[in-house]
C-alpha cells in the first residue's frame, strides 16, 4: 500500500493534512470533500488514508490499464496467481497481546451511527480446509470486541454458522492496509479460497502470505488483527450507512474477540468512507466483469459500467454492438441475471459514451419508444440494500432497450465537424 501511495503522491493525486483532525466525524468529513485520496498524518496522533481507490482513475492505475479498459481487463483474469508462504513480515514489527482497538483510528463516520466503525477491513476465515477473504463492516464495541455485518449466504457467514452448530470458536484475521489489490480482490466473487490467488492475477505477481498464531494466513499489511468469532455471543449492529446513502437496519450481528494486535511501525490505517466514492466502486466495479461476460453470451459487448448515481449498484449501463433486432433485450436479460441486485438497466451503442450520464440520457430521449423498448419485471429479487425494496424482498426490474432500429440506422447517425 505504501508503493502505491507513493504513486499517488507522484502524480500529485494525493492531498496530505498534517494538521491533528478527530476520528470523530473530522476525518471523514475531510475526506468526503475531497476529490482525491487523502493522507492524514495526525488522526488523534496516528496515520490513516481515505479516498485510497476513490475513483476509476485509481483503479486503472492499479491494473495498468486505460479507464475504460478497465472492465475489458478484468473479464480476462483468472483467479491462478501465484500465492506464496513465508515465514517473515513487516507487520510483525510490533506484537501486541494487550489489546486496545480504541487506540487505533477506527472513526465514527455520520451522525446517527452506532459508534466507530472498521470498513476496509479484509476479514479472513479458515474453515474445514476452506479460506475466505471479505470486507465485512465491523463495530467498535469496546477495546476487544468488533460486531461483524455477516450477510446470508455469503461464505463467512456460511462459515460461522457451520462453527456455530458444533460450538466452535471460528478462527479470523482482520488485514488492514494491504496491497490495494488485495483488498479489491477482496470484494470479488471468485471460487472459494481464490481471492489471493485472483490479487496475484491481477497484480502479475506472486502474493506472500504469512500464518498468524491462530493458523490464520494473510499478506502483508499495516495492522493485521487476530482473534475469533464468538458461536455465541451476539450484540446490536448498525445503525450504519450504506451504499446508498441511508442507514441500514439494526440487527443482533456475531461478537469478533480480539486476542492479538500486530501493525508495522507508524502503521497507516485504510479507511473507506460509508456512500463515499471508494465504498461504490469496491462494491460495484467487481460486478462488471460479471456483467461483461454474461451479456457476451447473447450479444457482442463493448462495455459496462455500474452509474454513480446508482450507487455504483442498482443501475447499469450496457454497451453492445447491435447485430440483431433484440440485442438490446438480450442484453437487459443477461445482466439481470448476472447481478441479481440490479434494479434498472440500459442498453446502448457504440456511438454512446457510457460514462457520460448526458450521451446516455440523449440515447433514451432519441432511440427509445416506451411501450415497445422498456421492460418491466416486477415481483422479482432486489437489493437489501434497496429502500424502495420491497419487505419481502422483491423488487420490480426495469430494462431500457435505447439502441438503434438497424433497417433505420441512417436516422439516429450523429453529426460530426469535419476535421
Amino acid at each position: 500500500m505504501r508503493e502505491f501511495i507513493d504513486q499517488l503522491k507522484t502524480s500529485g493525486k494525493l492531498i496530505e493534512i498534517t494538521d491533528p483532525v478527530s476520528k470523530v466525524f473530522e476525518a471523514p468529513r475531510i475526506a468526503k470533500r475531497a476529490t482525491s485520496p487523502v493522507l492524514f498524518h495526525n488522526v488523534e496522533g496516528s496515520r490513516a488514508i481515505m479516498n485510497l481507490l476513490g475513483s476509476r482513475d485509481e483503479l486503472a492505475a492499479m491494473f495498468g490499464v486505460d479507464k475504460d479498459r478497465i472492465i475489458k481487463r478484468l473479464s480476462e483474469i483468472s483467479p491462478d496467481g501465484e500465492v506464496l508462504i513465508v515465514k517473515d513480515s513487516p507487520t510483525m514489527e510490533v506484537i501486541e497481546d494487550d489489546v486496545d482497538l480504541t487506540k487505533l483510528p477506527i472513526m465514527t463516520h455520520f451522525e446517527k451511527d452506532a459508534g466507530p466503525y472498521i470498513t476496509a477491513g479484509v476479514v479472513v476465515t479458515e474453515y474445514d480446509g476452506v479460506m475466505n477473504a471479505a470486507i465485512h463492516r465491523l463495530l467498535l464495541v469496546d477495546r476487544t470486541r468488533l460486531a461483524a455485518r455477516l450477510v446470508a449466504p455469503r461464505h463467512s457467514y456460511v462459515m460461522h454458522k457451520k462453527a456455530s452448530m458444533k460450538g466452535e470458536k471460528l478462527p479470523i484475521a482482520i488485514v488492514i492496509g494491504a496491497d490495494p489489490a488485495v483488498t479489491y480482490a477482496s470484494t470479488t466473487r471468485v471460487p472459494a479460497g481464490k481471492e489471493f490467488n485472483y490479487a496475484a492475477a491481477l497484480c502479475k505477481r506472486p502474493i506472500e502470505l504469512f500464518e498468524c498464531s491462530n493458523g490464520i494466513k494473510v499478506p502483508h499489511a499495516e495492522i493485521v488483527l487476530e482473534g475469533y468469532i464468538d458461536p455465541v455471543d451476539r450484540v446490536d449492529e448498525g445503525p450504519f450507512v450504506d451504499i446508498t446513502g441511508t442507514y441500514d437496519l439494526v440487527r443482533k450481528e456475531p461478537v469478533i474477540h480480539i486476542t492479538r494486535l500486530m501493525h508495522r511501525k507508524d502503521p497507516i490505517y485504510h479507511g473507506i468512507l460509508p456512500a463515499g466514492p471508494e465504498h461504490l466502486l469496491m462494491m460495484g466495479v467487481p460486478y462488471e466483469p460479471r456483467i461483461f461476460n454474461a451479456v457476451s453470451e447473447v450479444t457482442t459487448v463493448k462495455n459496462v459500467v455500474l452509474t454513480e448515481g446508482g450507487c455504483c449498484y442498482l443501475h447499469a449501463v450496457v454497451q453492445i454492438d447491435k447485430q440483431t433486432e433484440g440485442d438490446g433485450k438480450n442484453a437487459i436479460m443477461a445482466a439481470f441475471a448476472s447481478h441479481t441486485s440490479l434494479k434498472h438497466v440500459v442498453v446502448v451503442d457504440e456511438d454512446i459514451d457510457i460514462f457520460d450520464p448526458t450521451d446516455v440520457e440523449f440515447a433514451i430521449a432519441t432511440r427509445v419508444k416506451g411501450d415497445i423498448d422498456i421492460m418491466v419485471v416486477p415481483n422479482v429479487r432486489g437489493s437489501s440494500l434497496d429502500p424502495r425494496g420491497a419487505s419481502d424482498g422483491t423488487t420490480t426490474k426495469v430494462g431500457i432497450d435505447a439502441t438503434k432500429v438497424l433497417k433505420e440506422a441512417e436516422k439516429f447517425e450523429r453529426a460530426k465537424m469535419p476535421q
